[in-house]
């Protein structure tokens, strides 16, 4: 009888117990759920222990403290998984347009994993950038249109007429656009916020790549049939030389201080460097792969390699940017295109375009650390960082 007795009067002391803190749990619960989701797991690990051991003295001031945190937590919480960067800076998000796909892909960069696809329009092509990185440009081949995207909330905001047929274009340090027109053998000049035309430059024909010199007094723009590079002076959109390189040129690109440019030749399998001084071509270096039609080429952030996509020959080609000697290859996916350096120049992503898929190149070790499925015939890429 004794023991009866005493077992019902535990009971009701953990009863009496359990009530009082059931505000506490009720009023903490949701917070600390709330802390946990994104990553921060040292707070709401040890959370609990903290709350077992001090809820009869605190209950109250716990419980104040929590409720008024919850919502603000909540919100920035909220806003940090939607768009990882601070307002007004760049998202550190991969853009790839895919050409068969009509649509444009968002990857991660820290998981390597696609996060978003966003349908553009009919044959996206080239992509670049705002120079505040608030909009993503992409050229849309069949439409003749320019389509924009806003980089943080991955959503099509509006497009504007380019005329026929826009492939390739470069951002200019102004904000103006340069758009290689491949049907009408012209370079067009647009303001993309306003959709307004602000010259016309008529240069050689199937005009593809651009090029903007980064202190923004020129730009380079490939014609593949006339063999040749065609230099616009900025501001006044005259057409100041024209620079026979070799056959079908398909991308140029500037050294930072303007001096040189580095130019693929597809049908030769060549790369010249050419002094932007004299518009005269200074060196040439043959890939020596028969497969190698090369495109794209980008300089490191040091300036001392040229990397250039060798297209049906399945790899990246690596050269000595002042010796233009080949110090190597990586290979990558099936006719590898285009090109993208991050900004601190630790990762280079290649679009592969014969097998729908994206590399990463670690640049340190000149390897693929990774490959990533998107959609049909990847084109160009950009790294909004």
């Amino acid at each position: 009888m004794k023991r009866l007795t005493l077992a019902v009067l535990m009971l009701a002391a953990l009863s009496a117990c359990s009530e009082k803190k059931q505000p506490e749990s009720a009023a903490t619960g949701p917070a600390e759920t709330q802390q946990a989701a994104p990553a921060a797991t040292e707070a709401p690990a040890s959370a609990p222990e903290a709350s077992a051991a001090t809820a009869p003295a605190t209950s109250a001031a716990e419980t104040q403290a929590s409720a008024a945190a919850a919502p603000e937590t909540s919100a920035a919480e909220t806003q940090a998984a939607a768009a990882p960067a601070a307002a007004g800076g760049p998202t550190g998000r991969v853009f790839v347009t895919n050409e068969k796909g009509n649509s444009v892909s968002v990857i991660d960069p820290a998981t390597n994993a696609v996060i978003g696809t966003i349908d553009v329009g009919i044959q996206p092509r080239g992509i670049g950038k705002s120079p505040d990185g608030s909009e993503i440009y992409v050229a849309l081949g069949e439409e003749g249109k320019i389509a924009v995207i806003d980089p943080k909330e991955m959503k099509l905001v509006r497009k504007f007429d380019s005329g026929p047929d826009p492939e390739a274009f470069g951002v200019h340090p102004d904000g103006n656009i340069y758009i290689s027109m491949e049907n009408d053998a012209k370079a067009a000049v647009y303001n993309p916020k306003t959709g307004e035309q602000i010259a016309l430059v008529d240069v050689g024909l199937e005009p593809e790549g651009v090029a903007v010199s980064p202190d923004g007094s020129k730009v380079i723009v490939t014609s593949e049939s006339t063999n040749m590079l065609h230099v616009i002076s900025v501001p006044d959109h005259k057409l100041v030389a024209n620079i026979l390189v070799g056959s079908r040129p398909r991308a140029a690109t500037f050294s930072k201080d303007g001096k040189w440019a580095y130019a693929s030749a597809e049908i030769g399998g060549e790369v010249k460097r050419v002094d932007m001084t004299t518009y005269k071509v200074d060196k040439v270096t043959s890939i020596g792969e028969e497969d190698a039609k090369p495109k794209d080429v980008m300089l490191s952030n040091d300036q001392k390699t040229l990397y250039v996509a060798g297209g049906r020959a399945n790899k990246i080609f690596i050269f000595d940017a002042e010796s233009m000697a080949l110090k190597g290859s990586i290979p990558v996916g099936n006719r590898v295109w285009g090109l993208a350096l991050s900004k601190d120049g630790s990762r280079l992503y290649t679009t592969d375009g014969g097998s729908d898929q994206i590399s990463v190149i670690d640049t340190a070790k000149n390897e693929v650390i990774a490959t990533i499925p998107v959609g049909k015939a990847p084109w160009g890429v950009v790294v909004d960082d």
